[in-house]
């Protein structure tokens, strides 16, 4: 098989991510299996958010994987290796100090320039397939007022990029990465993990119900729980448990160059 033999390309979609779920739900679904959209026009963002992707500013990009490498116990491990490769994949086009932001955001200076969502199809004890979603912010000159951490790599390094070439190096990264999580040490995997976790060993607010409180952020379980000391208490945290409370990023990142 040819690298790119399963990459598919759509002009206009609602979701990558509900397009490869077509795909397995008439079972059309090959592992490794990709959608990359030029335009996305409902796209699926975390806690039920809709991500949107003008035409060539963005990479959205959904990748089918069949996880038989990992038990139903290990579906963090996924999460992380591809986090870990999207950080890995915006160091080689030279964008430095990525930082993951628990669960899966990707941080630069305190901007959020993508995001990765991950959706298991599990039928009794057995995982069936993943859909990887990943969106990243390419060629934004500015974004709705009511993103105010939002940032895209032109307005950090000034220049545009090309969003297939880009998703498709990506996705060799990725695919890579997965089909060599049979032998990777989850020890190390996690380690990395959390050396690139977003404000670790920092105090900050996080929100749960109604109530809004100051943590200091530790690291993350194998099971991929956020650990953090309220106190003199260390508490784990489930997705979807907590959510974050950030103050808004310096406008000076709006613009190129900074």
């Amino acid at each position: 098989m040819q690298a790119f033999d399963l990459f598919r390309i759509l002009d206009t979609v609602d979701s990558t991510n509900n397009y490869a779920m077509v795909q397995i739900h008439e079972g059309m679904a090959k592992h490794g299996m990709a959608f990359f959209a030029r335009q996305q026009t409902a796209g699926k963002g975390q806690h039920g958010r809709t991500w949107l992707a003008q035409k060539d500013e963005s990479i959205a990009l959904s990748i089918i994987i069949s996880p038989g490498m990992l038990g139903l116990h290990e579906q963090f491990f996924l999460s992380a290796a591809t986090a870990l490769t999207c950080a890995d994949f915006l160091s080689k086009i030279l964008i430095p100090k990525t930082a993951i932001k628990w669960p899966n955001d990707l941080y630069i200076n305190d901007r959020k320039a993508g995001g990765i969502l991950i959706e298991n199809i599990v039928k009794g004890t057995e995982w069936k397939y993943s859909i990887i979603g990943i969106g990243i912010n390419l060629n934004q000159a500015k974004f709705d007022p009511t993103l105010p951490n939002a940032v895209s790599l032109r307005q950090i390094t000034g220049k545009n990029f090309d969003a297939l070439e880009l998703a498709k190096q990506l996705y060799v990264l990725l695919m890579h990465k997965i089909d060599a999580l049979a032998n990777e040490n989850f020890d190390q995997l996690l380690k990395n993990y959390n050396k690139l976790l977003f404000r670790k060993e920092e105090w900050v607010k996080l929100k749960k119900g109604n109530v809004v409180f100051e943590a200091k952020i530790t690291g993350v379980s194998p099971q991929g729980a956020l650990l953090a000391q309220t106190g003199t208490i260390l508490q784990e945290f489930n997705y979807g448990e907590v959510e974050w409370i950030l103050k808004p990023a310096l406008d000076t990142a709006q613009r190129p160059g900074i």
